[in-house]
């Protein structure tokens, strides 16, 4: 069977479905989500509104086609703790840059964890589902198609993992970048970018200069005054190939299912090692 997400957040709020959500109901909504059985479907924080096209069905009465309402609500993170998360957060570079760079982390759901909170659906009780249909399960497999819907849409917008959870992305990144390292990386985003200027040479034009006095023969080749014994080399402490991971992993022109940094990632990797043993 291929796969339904693209991408690993989309797949893992799949297979955190599937820890506690019948896998058949599941399969039957896959199958609704993917023959366009969803007429509408609209994502407003922390709510998901859709309405999914039925079938028929004489065993529950149901002679015609008919349209169910589906409402899905996911329990946001409470504010208080949301503060605390950020707090934490803010200490931990590797994903505070990322972050703000429009990415969200792998080990995202793992950090959160050891906040005692959870980002991806954990249990039951972190859904509230309705639908108008005659089925008495729940989820039933009009709830599990949208499921499916949202999975995907979690390829495109991996944010969107927050604002379910009750925190906007912009909000998200609004306070990360107000902590002392949020405020040092963002510094490093908002660099602006030299303009190219044309230039009429390659090389540099020589300039005369006038010497006053004829220096001797030590002082033509040692110069005047003493170099340096040591050369502080300094350090930068940015982010690496910012302006790609900036576009984030998946740009329009890049159609395949993994990534487009990781395959960059990866490619400079093999070009920087390559041949090292014949040196």
């Amino acid at each position: 069977m291929t796969k339904f997400t693209r991408t690993w957040w989309g797949d893992r709020f799949i297979k955190a479905l599937e820890s506690f959500t019948d896998e058949r109901r599941l399969q039957r909504g896959r199958a609704y989500a993917s023959g366009g059985k969803v007429l509408s479907f609209d994502i407003d924080k922390n709510h998901i509104n859709a309405q999914v096209r039925g079938s028929v069905n004489p065993y529950f009465g149901v002679y015609k086609e008919p349209t169910y309402n589906i409402s899905i609500e996911i329990t946001p993170i409470a504010k208080t703790r949301w503060k605390e998360a950020i707090n934490k957060l803010s200490s931990k570079a590797s994903i505070v840059s990322r972050l703000l760079i429009n990415e969200v982390p792998e080990n995202i759901e793992d950090t959160f964890s050891d906040f005692g909170l959870h980002l991806l659906p954990h249990s039951r009780q972190d859904f509230q589902t309705k639908c108008s249909c005659p089925d008495y399960a729940n989820p039933c497999k009009h709830i599990a198609g949208v499921y499916y819907l949202v999975a995907s849409q979690l390829d495109h917008n991996p944010f969107l993992l927050f604002e379910l959870r009750g925190l906007s992305k912009t909000e998200l990144q609004t306070q990360l970048a107000q902590t002392p390292l949020g405020k040092a990386l963002s510094q490093e985003l908002n660099i602006e970018e030299i303009p190219v200027e044309a230039s009429t040479s390659f090389y540099t034009k020589l300039q005369k200069k006038l010497v006053v006095t004829q220096p001797s023969p030590r002082e033509f080749w040692l110069g005047t005054k003493r170099l340096p014994q040591t050369i502080d080399v300094p350090t930068t402490g940015g982010v690496s190939a910012i302006l790609i991971k900036k576009q984030g992993d998946f740009l329009p022109f890049w159609q395949k299912d993994n990534s487009f940094i990781a395959a960059m990632e990866e490619l400079y990797q093999r070009v920087k090692t390559k041949n090292q043993n014949l040196m």
